[in-house]
């Protein structure tokens, strides 16, 4: 059954306010309404307006305070009218100078009119229970908002469009033939050649689990998409990586001197590497020997090492591979953080010019792009010669890291849907269970009709991701990270 709006739902007969655009100074603000009444409290704010303006027609005119009718601003107001709105409701946008305090008495004013400050993702929240969007949109226009990546401003963009819903859609459509084929099959108990085989229904259950299966492969590189994967600069003291953390994210954010062990605690930054999301960590330099302060700093290090998605272990070009790096691919293995990558990287490559496209000719063997360790030790994928003081290598680094952490979305270069939440993932994977238990009976010769209870389960998964059937508690966990205004 559908959750229809305003079941359990108080927020449904109110009228919502909040300011749409970012707090602080700016040279325009928008305020939003939305709800029954807005355009009953906007007129009391607007009163030269008697009516309504046009659908999607913007004036200018007078606001003023409700309560003495003190002029506040001249700003301009749109109407759009239900159902023709983002929210499926009466909708009106006002648009006033950007002064905070401005800003905040016209909220106010408004609020005096008789709407209520709205909560995190309320008008999003109403566009879902009004049908304006699914819960799978609904999702993408937060990740959109949010995306500090080409690639993810990509993801969110395709899902938006429907990308991701419409696969899901599908999926539920083809767990309701198999269910119809259960009962065109249990319709003819007693025939020796019923219409529909129990293997024809089987092998269409695989085929549903295939597809379920395949979309299921894309949560763990959508979810890095969505949280950024972790990158960790690790070496000696003054292998580069502080220099190199400044110039990878654009601005110097972390102290570089020629005094070994500067770097005591971790640093990190959001940052856009070949398009793609990381968290770059600058850490502390791994050496024995070192003092208190400084060996806190390095069990920091190791700590961030041991959930890195990619290592970028840093060595001047002009030291040589030694003791201290073989023995921290060694740990990488013993620790079990063997999953991720590392790539070496060849510092300061200014004091040693060598080959024009970035590449390490001097590199171990096993330290040459592409290859893996036989050992069980962690995979080292390539070495690069950097220069932060001519940019050398820069954009390959960038280009490499993201290729080897996004593999499967850099090679792939589509828009095929990703399941870029934890949410998703989990109502995938449940509706995959559930199919695949549903063939597994068939194969043991359960009954049909006992085992399509599974089918029934994963189609009401399917349904929940996508808002055909949820409930108030789902709603809170979608829209409680959404920014208020949105």
């Amino acid at each position: 059954m559908a959750f229809q709006p305003g079941e359990g739902n108080a927020m449904e007969v109110d009228t919502i306010v909040a300011v749409a655009t970012p707090p602080g100074r700016g040279a325009l603000a928008l305020l939003r309404l939305s709800g029954p009444g807005a355009f009953e409290v906007l007129a009391r704010v607007a009163p030269e307006l008697a009516r309504p303006p046009s659908p999607r027609r913007a004036v200018l005119t007078s606001l003023v305070d409700p309560d003495d009718g003190a002029l506040l601003d001249r700003g301009l107001v749109t109407c759009f009218p239900a159902p023709a709105s983002y929210t499926g409701e009466d909708v009106a946008e006002v648009s006033v100078h950007g002064g905070p305090l401005l800003v905040a008495m016209v909220e106010s004013a408004l609020v005096s009119a008789g709407a209520r400050s709205a909560e995190p993702g309320e008008f999003t929240r109403r566009a879902v229970l009004h049908g304006k969007l699914d819960l799978v949109r609904a999702e993408a226009v937060a990740d959109l908002i949010d995306a500090d990546s080409p690639a993810l401003h990509r993801a969110a963009l395709h899902q938006m469009e429907g990308g991701l819903s419409h696969r899901l859609a599908g999926l539920r459509e083809e767990v309701l033939e198999l269910e119809a084929l259960v009962m065109h099959h249990v319709d003819f108990p007693d025939e020796d050649d019923p219409p529909v085989s129990v293997d024809r229904v089987v092998e269409g259950a695989r085929e549903v689990e295939s597809r379920l299966g395949r979309l299921l492969e894309t949560a763990p590189e959508g979810e890095l998409l969505r949280e950024g994967a972790v990158a960790v600069l690790a070496g000696r003291p003054n292998a580069g990586k502080s220099s190199l953390y400044n110039a990878l994210i654009g601005e110097e954010r972390a102290i570089v001197t020629p005094v070994p062990g500067t770097t005591r605690d971790a640093l990190e930054a959001r940052v856009s590497l070949g398009g793609y999301p990381f968290r770059l960590v600058d850490t502390a330099g791994l050496r024995e020997g070192a003092g208190d302060i400084e060996r806190l700093g390095i069990e920091v290090a190791r700590r961030y090492l041991a959930g890195a998605d990619l290592v970028l272990l840093c060595l001047p070009v002009d030291e040589e591979w030694g003791p201290g790096e073989e023995a921290f691919l060694e740990e990488r293995g013993d620790t079990g953080s063997i999953g991720a990558p590392v790539l070496l990287v060849r510092t300061c490559a200014d004091r040693n010019p060598g080959p024009r496209d970035g590449a390490d000719r001097s590199a171990p063997r096993r330290e040459e792009p592409g290859s893996d360790r036989s050992d069980g030790g962690p995979r080292v994928g390539g070495a690069l010669r950097v220069s932060v003081k001519t940019g050398e290598g820069l954009a390959r680094l960038r280009e490499t890291a993201a290729a080897l952490v996004y593999q499967g979305l850099v090679t792939s270069r589509t828009d095929a849907p990703l399941l870029t939440r934890r949410r998703q993932r989990e109502g995938v994977a449940r509706a995959h269970a559930e199919v695949r238990a549903f063939s597994r009976a068939l194969e043991m010769a359960i009954p049909a009709e006992a085992a399509v209870s599974h089918l029934k389960e994963a189609e009401g998964a399917l349904e929940e991701l996508l808002g055909v059937i949820t409930t108030d508690d789902v709603l809170d966990r979608v829209f409680r990270r959404f920014c208020i205004g949105k």
